[in-house]
C-alpha cells in the first residue's frame, strides 16, 4: 500500500493515500447530506490514514485517526439512535445551534487542547511541525464531536482545521492530501450553508442561550 502509484510535482503519492482520499472525500460528502453510511466510511479511512500519516511522522494527526475510529462509531450510533431532550423516542437526532457562551467555550477548548497537544509532541516526539501539526489535530477532536450530535458549529470548525492541514500537507508534500483539505474546505462551507437551511427550518430562534440540550 505504501508503494508508489504516482508522482505530483516529485513528491510520490502511494496507493494508501488514494485510498484514503476516496473514502475520505465519499464519507464527508455522506456528512453534508446526513446519511448515515458516512460512518462506516469515516471508519475505515481514518484507519488507512492512521497509518499514512505514522509513516510521514505527523504523530498528532496520526493518533487523531484513532480517535476519529472511535468517535464516529459513536457518532453513527448518534445519528442512528441519538435524541435530544424533549424529543419523542421516535424521533431523530435533528440540527441545533450553540449559543453564544456555548462558542466561546469551544473556541477557548480548542486553545487550550491546541497548546497541549503541541507541547505534547514537541516534547516527545521527533516530529518537525508539531505546533502546525496540533492545531488541526487539536479542532478535528471538537468538530467531530460536535458532529456527531449534529451541531451546526461544527462545520465553522473543519473550515479552520481544513485551511491549518491544506498548509500542513503541503508543507510535508503530501499533495493528494492537501488537495483532499482543498476539497474538504468547499464541502465545509456548503455543509454549513445546508445545515443552517435545516436548523431554520426545523427550530425557531430561542434567546441567546444554547439550543443543543
Amino acid at each position: 500500500m505504501l508503494a508508489t502509484a504516482f508522482t505530483v510535482w516529485g513528491a510520490a503519492v502511494s496507493w494508501l493515500e488514494i485510498a484514503a482520499f476516496m473514502l475520505a472525500l465519499a464519507c464527508v460528502v455522506g456528512n453534508v447530506a446526513q446519511r448515515l453510511w458516512a460512518w462506516p466510511l469515516a471508519i475505515v479511512s481514518s484507519l488507512l490514514y492512521a497509518w499514512l500519516f505514522a509513516s510521514h511522522r505527523i504523530y498528532g494527526d496520526a493518533s487523531l485517526q484513532l480517535f476519529f475510529v472511535l468517535a464516529s462509531c459513536w457518532g453513527w450510533w448518534q445519528w442512528r439512535y441519538g435524541r435530544r431532550a424533549g424529543q419523542p423516542p421516535e424521533a431523530r437526532l435533528r440540527v441545533v445551534r450553540l449559543g453564544t457562551r456555548q462558542r466561546l467555550m469551544v473556541v477557548g477548548a480548542w486553545l487550550l487542547l491546541w497548546l497541549l497537544v503541541g507541547g505534547v509532541l514537541d516534547t516527545f516526539t521527533d516530529s518537525d511541525v508539531p505546533w502546525l501539526d496540533a492545531l488541526p489535530t487539536a479542532g478535528s477532536v471538537l468538530g467531530q464531536l460536535l458532529l456527531a450530535r449534529k451541531i451546526l458549529e461544527n462545520w465553522w470548525i473543519w473550515i479552520g482545521v481544513d485551511v491549518a492541514s491544506i498548509v500542513l500537507f503541503a508543507h510535508k508534500q503530501l499533495w493528494l492530501s492537501a488537495l483532499l483539505y482543498a476539497m474538504f474546505l468547499g464541502l465545509a462551507m456548503l455543509g454549513l450553508s445546508r445545515w443552517r437551511a435545516v436548523e431554520a427550518a426545523t427550530v425557531a430562534p430561542v434567546g441567546g442561550g444554547s439550543r443543543a440540550g
